[in-house]
């Protein structure tokens, strides 16, 4: 048995049958050989159809909207990072030379399509039933400690329902100025609510951002009001 294997056993509680399934999960399309692209795109796929069955099973009165945010916020890159930095995947990860020396272990696009990678190649090697299992393995804690429909929502929508809840009209959003080049721009956007004579300004890489942002500062100027 190799280290990788070891390691995998000893975290995932799993053990694999063909140990090339695992060496190209562990293998990043920077280094030589066979690569984990494909495990990758497999895996977002079995972990998606996993975390919506376990979360319907989990909350069975819920609404599609909220299982749809939930689904999104388990399988998404920083989630996934997050869980790849907790059991130190990037030790394991086979990466080249440059992307190894810009330190690409600790990138979480790296880490995010490295547990996809190593959840297709579980599929592969027994089958579904046993991807669920290193699932759980994954997401245990994550799991019992779902967050709260709202708590999901992002600020422009508690802020839209917080207002129209006080018979108020909707917040407007303006850009205020964009600034840096094309590739790296940056928005300021201001949040306006006019029947409260409240406003507020936030920056962000996209406008979308910079309007989150925003939002979440007018919903702190309720909360102060």
């Amino acid at each position: 048995m190799t280290a990788a294997a070891r390691w995998v056993e000893q975290t995932l509680r799993y053990r694999f049958s063909d140990l090339s399934l695992l060496d190209r999960a562990l293998t990043h399309r920077s280094a030589d050989g066979s690569h984990n692209e494909r495990l990758e795109f497999l895996g977002d796929a079995v972990l998606g159809l996993i975390i919506a069955e376990r979360i319907s099973r989990l909350l069975p009165a819920a609404t599609e909207g909220y299982l749809t945010r939930l689904r999104a916020l388990l399988v998404r890159r920083e989630t996934l990072a997050e869980i790849g930095v907790e059991i130190r995947l990037g030790d394991w990860i086979r990466l080249g030379p440059g992307e190894l020396k810009s330190g690409g272990f600790r990138r979480a696009s790296t880490l995010a399509n490295g547990i996809e990678a190593i959840l297709g190649a579980v599929y592969l090697d027994s089958g579904l039933d046993q991807a669920r299992e290193v699932v759980e393995t994954l997401y245990g804690e994550r799991l019992r400690a779902l967050p709260a429909e709202d708590d999901l929502k992002d600020p422009k929508t508690r802020l839209q329902e917080r207002l129209q809840a006080r018979g108020l009209t909707v917040p407007t959003y303006a850009i205020e100025a964009v600034s840096g080049e094309a590739h790296k721009r940056h928005f300021r956007v201001s949040c306006q609510v006019a029947a409260l004579s409240l406003r507020t300004e936030a920056t962000g890489r996209s406008r979308r951002e910079a309007e989150q942002k925003a939002a979440e500062a007018m919903i702190g100027e309720l909360d102060d009001d």
